[in-house]
């Protein structure tokens, strides 16, 4: 008989193991799993962004570029694991340069990534609420208005 209640103190907690520990750990590794993943696919549009960003700086800024409007249409992925994305900016004074902080975020979820880009000291950066980059947009864009000072102004449209 003594056989019998060694078994049920071994194997009751095994089998309490088997039913709710293992799936509810299973169900955290998957979910963390899941979380990062959609932060690094997040993390490549907002850095794949900012280097557009930079690069179409450094294209327009010559003197060759005449004045007037740029679009840059998306090549980013309209959406990350089903979800789509915006972006925003904001520009900020650093020495004789300017830098553009990237924002984006995952909607529905709770996964952020920012970016930066250097450019120059003669951009200015639309701030409205309507220079917002929707990935799900097909017209999301990136657009530069080129002045005949030099100026150049860089804003989303979506």
């Amino acid at each position: 008989m003594t056989h019998i209640t060694i078994e049920y103190v071994i194997m009751i907690p095994v089998l309490f193991a088997q039913i709710i520990v293992f799936p509810f750990a299973a169900n955290v590794i998957a979910t963390t799993w899941t979380d990062n993943q959609r932060e690094a696919e997040l993390q490549n549009a907002a850095d794949h962004l900012a280097s557009t960003i930079q690069q179409l700086y450094l294209f327009i800024n010559r003197k060759e570029i005449s004045v007037g409007n740029i679009t840059q249409a998306s090549t980013l992925p309209p959406t990350i694991q089903s979800y789509p994305y915006t972006a925003t900016g904001s520009l900020r004074i650093i020495d004789s340069s300017k830098m553009l902080s990237l924002f984006l975020e995952l909607q529905g979820t709770r996964t952020t990534a920012t970016a930066t880009a250097v450019l120059g000291s003669n951009v200015l950066w639309d701030s409205s609420p309507e220079s917002v980059f929707q990935s799900d947009s097909l017209n999301a864009s990136i657009k530069v208005q080129k002045f005949a000072n030099g100026t150049l102004l860089f804003y989303f449209r979506s």
